[in-house]
C-alpha cells in the first residue's frame, strides 16, 4: 500500500479501538472530519479502511460461529 493507506488503516485500527470500547460511533466521522479539512484523499481512504476493518471484525466473528459449531458438532456424545 502507499502511505496515504498505511495511515488511513492505522488511523482507522486506532479508532476502532476506541469505539469497541465506548460504542460511540460518530467517533469515526469526527475524525474524518478533522482529516477531511486538510486532505480529502486521507478522509476517502480513512472512511474506505474503516468499512473493509469492520466488514473484517464481521467475518472473523462469522467464521468463529461456524468453527465453533463445527467442534460442537464433532464432539462425541457425553453419556450421563
Amino acid at each position: 500500500m502507499g502511505i496515504v493507506e498505511d495511515v488511513a488503516d492505522e488511523l482507522a485500527l486506532e479508532s476502532l479501538k476506541i469505539i469497541n470500547a465506548t460504542g460511540d460511533d460518530a467517533f469515526v466521522q469526527r475524525v474524518a472530519d478533522t482529516i477531511g479539512g486538510s486532505s480529502q484523499t486521507m478522509e476517502e481512504a480513512y472512511l474506505t479502511a474503516v468499512r473493509v476493518r469492520r466488514a473484517e471484525q464481521r467475518a472473523r466473528e462469522m467464521l468463529k460461529t461456524i468453527k465453533d459449531e463445527m467442534a460442537r458438532s464433532l464432539e462425541p456424545p457425553k453419556d450421563g
